[in-house]
């Protein structure tokens, strides 16, 4: 195994921990960063790798709500059980859309995976979370626990999660935009991504594996299981930080880090490169 693959695969590995779960987009930092240091070909540039290393991000979502999301957990009463299993059907209505929207969109969204667009959808999404939370009031966040969403708040929210398709959008930052739009309280907001990572997450990872035509060679899978080890390891702290972070404090500032970084990346990709 290469050192330099090994170390990149690593800081992917912490991209990914950090940025899955913040909204400001995993997918889009980990093209960004594969910009940035070269690297234009090889494994850790395949779908294969960029994907299945979000696998190791879920596995932290499990560990961290495994009682919560244990319909079978000897610990619950029944009522709880069957509140367990209606938000699991909750969160699998709310993967209808993406899971049409991925099949259908695919190879075409493939083609926007530049630096330019995840520029544009870096910008746009951090202007929408400054303008949502300005105008959000405590009296529109009438939805505080998953058993309050009703089953069309959950696919209207499976409807932003979509919009995710777009490189650069983040899959998080849709789906707690759409939520917070929605009347969803900014805990509940970021803990129904959380949720809806797992079927979804798992399913793209799938899709990636079965369409791809990379052949994997010995020294890939070192890379990445060292990727998915690490997403993992820093997947824990960033869901912490981000729930503790939510409590008191609202979206602003990922709102002014995507419009940040978005200038600081159309900047270098025109004047630098």
């Amino acid at each position: 195994m290469d050192i330099i693959e090994f170390i990149k695969s690593i800081l992917l590995g912490i991209i990914e921990g950090i940025t899955e779960w913040l909204p400001i987009s995993s997918t889009g930092h980990m093209i960004l960063f594969n910009s940035f240091t070269n690297t234009n070909s090889g494994f850790l540039t395949t779908d294969v790798y960029i994907y299945i290393i979000q696998l190791g991000a879920i596995l932290a979502i499990a560990t961290l709500y495994f009682k919560k999301l244990n319909p079978f957990s000897p610990s619950k009463s029944t009522q709880e059980k069957n509140d367990t299993w209606q938000m699991w059907f909750k969160v699998i209505v709310a993967c209808i859309p993406a899971a049409v929207a991925g099949l259908l969109l695919n190879d075409f969204m493939e083609k926007f995976e530049n630096p330019y667009i995840i520029s544009a959808t870096l910008l746009i999404y951090g202007i929408l979370f400054i303008l949502i939370e300005k105008n959000k009031s405590s009296d529109s966040m009438k939805i505080n626990s998953i058993n309050q969403m009703s089953y069309k708040t959950a696919i209207l929210i499976g409807a932003f999660q979509m919009l995710s398709i777009i490189p650069g959008t983040s899959r998080s930052g849709s789906t707690i935009l759409g939520a917070m739009l929605l009347g969803t309280s900014r805990e509940i907001a970021a803990e129904f991504s959380f949720f809806l990572a797992i079927p979804v997450m798992f399913g793209v990872s799938l899709l990636k594996l079965v369409t791809n035509d990379y052949v994997m060679q010995s020294g890939d899978w070192g890379l990445l299981l060292v990727g998915m080890a690490i997403a993992y390891i820093v997947s824990l702290l960033a869901v912490k930080f981000l729930v503790n972070y939510v409590r008191t404090h609202d979206f602003k500032v990922f709102g002014i880090y995507r419009i940040v970084l978005a200038i600081a990346v159309v900047t270098y990709f025109t004047f630098i490169v």
